[in-house]
């Protein structure tokens, strides 16, 4: 594999494991941004109207932008994605006991594929709010220690052996200890974190898994990691971003991750929220336009959202449409749904093949069979609540939604190219 693919794929997994939670992705991405002339701005405050390289964050949710060298009225080309990913979240009262076991309550996040995360040995990751003095603040946590573990039934208990219908309410508690004391699992985070237990005032803690992302296979071309649904993205969109703000071009670049897709994105930081028009509108405004120029802006834009695509399974072929074969290292997926699951139409197929095509990158697309139902993104959020021109894209993957996920290796670098060229598209 060429040194710079294999860069490419080493980078994700090591962003990949930096960012165990949508808190952590965006920390991550900040100190990328930040290590390449970006300054982080604050929605309170008022923003510069001069050209430069910006970004905010919104709880687990970020955009970023560049201005250099583009002109006051030009059009935005964005690139969205999420940072959350299913998973076994943290509960309220998580203190429980059973049968002589000290026991975690969790419960799942997402369209989990629950088996996977059976028998893995789990830390905890996310952000505490915590009381300082009279104000409260935001304090990011991550245990890489395996402190939990959610074990799988035996085989000679199942009735048939063939394992059992995992119940999400009486099945996925996670195992901390023995003994019959209970000990108080905030109290142990809050520890963990360097902040007194009693300031704890709020928690959005999830499991992860702690074995590392790695490159497997004889050649090392497959990418193994968590959180590749919609990691995979937030790296390469990343990598995008920074590559535009360095050749820029007749359109202003925006990378736009949100939190929440998994669950409907219907919250502040997520897809349906006012976040990524808001911040449109301030850039148009912030560089001496009003809503008139704002609108017309808007009307020329357009948005790839970029999420992870199924790849051709090999062990069931037969689940996926036959006249659409996807292959792992095979180039960035053009999905499309005709009954708008993707928000694809022809006008955002062309833009983003012409992209592929000017950054040298084969093209798959993808259609869902039509006898199961399809997944959804958010590109139809996004298309809808901006009336931006949308396009759904992604990179092929295995095993989605399962704790650990497989991609290809060299699709890590024909992705970020891909979305590059889409952000600075050639005249």
């Amino acid at each position: 594999m060429p040194s710079t693919t294999w860069a490419d794929a080493q980078g994700l997994c090591t962003f990949v494991d930096a960012s165990p939670s949508p808190f952590h992705v965006c920390a991550t991405v900040s100190m990328l941004l930040t290590g390449n002339g970006f300054t982080e701005l604050h929605e309170t405050d008022s923003w510069p109207g001069e050209p430069g390289r910006y970004f905010l964050v919104r709880g687990g949710s970020l955009i970023a932008w560049s201005t250099e060298g583009v002109g006051r009225t030009a059009p935005f080309r964005i690139v969205g994605g999420h940072t959350d990913s299913p998973n076994l979240r943290v509960k309220q009262h998580p203190d429980l006991s059973s049968a002589g076991w000290q026991l975690v309550g969790l419960e799942p996040y997402g369209g989990a594929w629950l088996n996977s995360w059976l028998d893995r040995d789990l830390g905890i990751s996310g952000r505490l709010s915590v009381r300082v003095g009279n104000t409260v603040q935001e304090k990011l946590v991550r245990v890489d220690e395996p402190i939990l573990r959610v074990p799988q039934l035996a085989i000679h208990l199942s009735e048939d052996r063939k394992g059992v219908h995992l119940d999400p309410q009486r099945h996925l508690n996670g195992v901390w200890g023995v003994g019959t004391e209970r000990r108080s699992f905030i109290d142990f985070v809050a520890e963990r974190a360097e902040v007194p237990a009693d300031a704890v005032l709020g928690w959005e803690l999830m499991t992860h898994d702690l074995a590392p992302s790695a490159l497997v296979g004889t050649e090392q071309d497959l990418v193994s990691a968590p959180r590749l649904d919609n990691q995979g993205t937030c790296y390469a969109g990343t990598q995008a971003l920074l590559s535009a703000a360095e050749h820029p071009g007749d359109q202003v670049p925006v990378l736009a991750l949100f939190d929440h897709e998994e669950v409907g994105s219907m919250s502040d930081r997520g897809a349906f929220s006012d976040l990524l028009s808001t911040v449109l509108e301030r850039i148009v405004l912030g560089r001496g336009g009003g809503r008139e120029e704002f609108l017309q802006t808007m009307a020329g834009s357009i948005c790839a959202s970029g999420d992870m695509a199924h790849a051709t399974h090999p062990n069931y072929p037969d689940r996926h449409e036959p006249a659409h074969h996807i292959a792992v290292n095979g180039g960035p997926v053009l999905k499309v749904n005709q009954n708008l699951r993707y928000a694809t139409d022809a006008a955002g197929a062309g833009a983003f093949a012409l992209a592929c095509d000017q950054a040298g990158v084969p093209l798959q697309r993808y259609v869902h069979r039509a006898d199961l139902p399809c997944g959804s993104t958010i590109g139809p959020i996004t298309a809808s609540r901006t009336g931006l021109s949308t396009v759904d894209v992604g990179a092929a993957q295995l095993g989605m939604h399962s704790s650990r996920e497989l991609m290809g290796a060299r699709d890590v670098r024909a992705y970020s190219d891909a979305l590059a060229a889409f952000l600075t598209p050639t005249a």
